[in-house]
């Protein structure tokens, strides 16, 4: 099977292509505009992703994309000038970008195209013991989310009048080897061994490891019940901020530290300070149910959460900080 992988050399570009790799039984394109060293991979050469990229020297006798590549840094503060800039960005890119790789795959007679989302497109947040479900309506709050919503429906559009099989994934937070972002400060926080008050906190988050996610997108190149759906996955064992701190700890050696200050500090706290988005990532509660995956492909996450989160915290060791 020969696919075509976008976004190779970011966060879980490298860690599925290396997957694959592993796995012997595939042909790797991989394009990206400037390869990583020290990578006993192939790559070829592609310039910004949008709508009038040519990917035609990428594409032949290519079975299946798996379309990682897109903006993906969260929304900041913004002038109403900056702003216009930044939401044509995400939608050139996110939007554009995407279709127009989708309609160069259909002509290229591409039979299966697997597009990484966000559970982002779902929404922010989730009440405590009621996780986001495939059937339950989009609800992306920020330019992010909005762009791979969007590009989800152009997606089912170009499906609905082709033969292209679409398979559209929207993980949660998603972390191993590499991990930036709030993970790697939660890293650096027991790193530093400076007491946590976190240990009032039973909120409930979904993540996903780089493994588990590799896994499942193997899986969906070629099991016939993938086409045309769309899945959320985890790793299948939901669990507070302090609980995660406990686990992360553990896997790196370190006491957690963690005492005890209520809930309503914090949000005073992050109220204050105009934090709260903040606030609701790191101790909001989000949660996915993978039920679907489970029954419809028989997927199960191979890779345990105390596994992974050693593999992540011993790479972070090795290599140095995040």
């Amino acid at each position: 099977m020969k696919i075509l992988l976008t976004g190779a050399n970011g966060f879980v570009g490298t860690n599925l292509s290396y997957a694959l790799s592993q796995a012997g039984a595939y042909e790797l394109v991989l394009p990206v505009r400037s390869p990583p060293n020290n990578s006993s991979l192939t790559y070829s050469h592609i310039e910004n992703i949008d709508a009038n990229t040519n990917w035609s020297a990428h594409l032949n006798e290519v079975d299946v994309v798996i379309h990682l590549a897109g903006i993906a840094q969260a929304m900041h503060s913004f002038s109403d000038k900056d702003e216009t800039k930044v939401l044509s960005r995400y939608h050139s890119v996110n939007v554009e970008g995407t279709l127009n790789l989708a309609q160069q795959a259909i002509e290229a007679g591409v039979k299966r195209f697997i597009f990484l989302s966000s559970i982002k497109v779902n929404g922010e947040q989730t009440s405590p013991n009621t996780p986001f479900t495939e059937n339950d309506p989009p609800a992306p709050q920020d330019p992010y989310a909005q762009s791979k919503w969007q590009a989800e429906q152009v997606l089912q559009a170009l499906a609905h009048d082709s033969k292209l099989e679409v398979v559209i994934i929207r993980p949660p937070l998603i972390y191993g080897p590499g991990v930036k972002g709030n993970f790697a400060k939660l890293y650096s926080l027991i790193q530093s061994g400076v007491p946590l008050p976190f240990a009032s906190l039973y909120n409930q988050r979904s993540m996903v490891s780089t493994d588990n996610l590799s896994d499942f997108i193997k899986v969906c190149l070629t099991h016939p019940a993938a086409a045309h759906q769309i899945f959320l996955i985890s790793d299948g064992d939901d669990m507070s901020t302090s609980t995660l701190l406990h686990k992360m700890a553990t896997a790196m050696n370190k006491p957690s530290r963690l005492f005890r200050v209520p809930m309503r500090i914090f949000n005073i706290c992050a109220h204050l300070i105009k934090k709260e988005a903040v606030f609701y990532r790191l101790f909001g509660s989000l949660q996915v149910d993978l039920a679907k995956a489970q029954s419809r492909l028989g997927w199960k996450p191979p890779f345990s959460v105390e596994a992974s989160l050693k593999k992540c915290c011993q790479s972070a060791h090795k290599e140095g900080p995040f």
